[in-house]
């Protein structure tokens, strides 16, 4: 994919990574989203259907943000993740796709029995 961001914008206080691409399209991401969601092995697994399901993020926020090469961005979180390696289309996809990602995570959840505690307010 040849989208690129044009802006990277990190709200600690409101726990928000907002990015806009060259395309227009601007998405705000929230912290527990890009965690539970993270494309490292940790929570992706090593192939088709080892995925870990997160559980306890709702108050996780991101620490840093730093470059990986003109492809990505590794996000340091403050439950000491920081092993995703965050490429511009996969941020890309979790943007335009958020809606139906975040269900399928609430409807994971709710499957496990797993009760999601509202974010403690900043």
């Amino acid at each position: 994919m040849s989208i690129r961001p044009t802006e990277i914008n990190l709200h600690k206080k409101s726990r928000i990574l907002e990015i806009a691409f060259d395309d227009g399209s601007r998405f705000n991401l929230p912290a527990e989203y890009l965690r539970v969601h993270s494309p490292s092995a940790e929570v992706q697994g090593h192939g088709p259907g080892q995925g870990v399901l997160q559980l306890g993020k709702e108050d996780v926020n991101i620490e840093n943000i730093e470059q990986v090469g003109v492809y990505a961005i590794q996000l340091f979180f403050d439950d000491n993740h920081n092993t995703g390696i965050y490429a511009w289309d996969t941020l890309y996809d979790l943007g335009k796709n958020q809606e139906r990602y975040w269900q399928e995570y609430l409807d994971k959840l709710a499957k496990v029995g797993h009760k999601r505690k509202e974010p403690v307010a900043n």
